[in-house]
């Protein structure tokens, strides 16, 4: 085994390592000197918590139970799928108790960290009191947090409607827009994801997410990609192509335009700077309603906004949410303006489910510790610090073709060839088992599934950043 001296200067906090040959903690502040790197294994930072122990079914057990009467389209990540059976702020635990850092955030939906005290207690003061009724009767649970919700949003935007999740929510308002203009065309963006339904199916615009059935009246306008685009950075170029579809694939009037502010689904892609400022000129000029699909990127993920519409200085006529609104629960929502909400008292439109009190419950907690925790300014402190250190490992590592994202919401495109941009499908699978290995649970995207996911709990630590990035090292390293 070959031996050498390295000296590595850190420019980041100390951390704590653990030697597989001999045990050895460091908390130097300018330098660490190991015997051989390929030996180091970082080690989780610290946590003051003990799960209960559990006594359910193995993950072996469950496996098969899930192939006997689950569907069979439901897949899982990891050659030898985890067992999570706890979770405690950004720390989830398996069925033998070890710990993992969540940097998935169970796909950008835990924002203020699993089993947050003041979440739980809320679902169960709710559920003790009234578990569900129907909006047909008065409860305050859901006024309180409609009026919280549109307190975020700018301008008129202050009509809500629940939904249960984010399909659900763009399914809506697509056909607000079409109910609103008169119009049936809809234009989104290739790479788009927004729902699997029937009319969010046809929004969506990746073949692997889309099923051969009747997808009507929806156009897709080239992806302003600033790493794999024709344009780079260049949003206004981009958006001469929506201009293009209105006059040449449609009447000449449509009823709107959605988008993703930044992609999540489609591999973390932040949209080209101006592209959305011209892209809502063009479709309000041709009567179009523009909008916001923040079920990833919105409640404070991109750090910067609590929007992700805001850092591209627009803003829309709907704006759809979920995930993140309930850490976890159930629920998502369509907010729009009182003109626009008008259009469905011309038939009677109704959600069962949505609005239940036990989810806006949740609901209106979840945006009381966003603000009385500061969650925002962290994503955007932890975030900015986290995206730094990765583009540093993008320095050392030929495999990184790009580092992209805002906030907590950041993706690390793995690439064999950096000139050709050829996606390396294999290689993140390997980076991932490893990763997992050594304790972090991280996501895949991206059309051809070599992009990294990192979105975490936004109460995500400067330590959590850099044990992923260590581990995301070494596990490179061995490639």
């Amino acid at each position: 085994m070959r031996s050498l001296v390295m000296i590595r200067k850190r420019l980041w906090e100390p951390r704590r390592f653990q030697i597989t040959s001999r045990r050895w903690q460091t908390q130097a502040a300018d330098a660490c000197i190991v015997a051989n790197d390929s030996d180091i294994t970082p080690v989780l930072p610290p946590f003051d918590y003990t799960p209960p122990a559990y006594t359910g079914p193995t993950a072996d057990q469950i496996l098969k139970k899930r192939r006997e009467f689950l569907s069979p389209s439901m897949f899982h990540l990891y050659k030898k799928p985890v067992n999570i059976v706890h979770g405690k702020m950004q720390y989830l635990f398996d069925e033998n108790g070890r710990r993992y850092v969540d940097a998935f955030g169970g796909i950008a939906t835990v924002c203020c960290g699993h089993c947050h005290p003041d979440v739980v207690k809320a679902v169960t003061d709710q559920t003790k009191s009234l578990q569900h009724s129907t909006i047909l009767y008065l409860n305050h649970s859901i006024t309180d947090f409609a009026e919280a919700l549109a307190s975020k949003l700018p301008g008129d935007l202050k009509v809500v409607f629940f939904t249960n999740s984010g399909t659900e929510a763009n399914e809506l308002a697509m056909m607000m827009a079409r109910l609103y203009t008169g119009c049936h065309d809809i234009i989104s963006l290739r790479n788009a994801y927004h729902g699997n339904a029937g009319g969010t199916m046809g929004a969506t615009a990746q073949s692997n997410w889309k099923f051969n059935v009747v997808q009507s009246g929806v156009h897709h306008a080239v992806n302003p990609d600033p790493y794999r685009g024709s344009f780079g950075a260049d949003g206004e170029k981009y958006a001469r192509d929506v201009q293009d579809l209105i006059q040449f694939g449609t009447s000449g009037h449509v009823a709107g335009f959605i988008t993703e502010a930044i992609q999540g689904v489609g591999g973390i892609v932040e949209l080209a700077p101006g592209y959305l400022h011209a892209a809502y000129h063009s479709i309000r000029n041709a009567g179009g309603l523009c909008i916001a699909d923040e079920v990833q990127c919105g409640f404070a993920r991109t750090g910067s906004h609590f929007w992700g519409f805001e850092s591209h200085d627009v803003v829309p006529d709907i704006v759809t949410v979920a995930k993140g609104i309930g850490n976890g629960v159930p629920l998502g929502a369509v907010v729009t303006t009182p003109k626009v909400a008008e259009v469905l008292t011309r038939r009677s439109y109704f959600n069962t489910f949505g609005g239940n009190p036990v989810c806006t419950a949740a609901g209106l907690a979840v945006l009381r510790v966003i603000d009385r925790e500061n969650l925002q300014e962290n994503a955007h402190v932890v975030g900015s610090y986290l995206k730094d250190r990765l583009n540093s490992l993008k320095a050392k590592h030929e495999i990184i073709g790009d580092v992209r994202g805002r906030g907590l919401m950041l993706g690390v495109e793995l690439v064999t060839d950096r000139q050709l941009k050829t996606p390396a499908k294999m290689e993140i699978l390997q980076v991932m088992e490893q990763m997992k290995d050594m304790g972090v649970l991280i996501g895949k995207g991206g059309f051809h599934g070599n992009v990294f996911r990192i979105t975490p709990p936004l109460c995500f630590s400067r330590d959590d950043a850099d044990f992923v990035v260590d581990v995301m090292d070494l596990a490179m390293t061995k490639l």
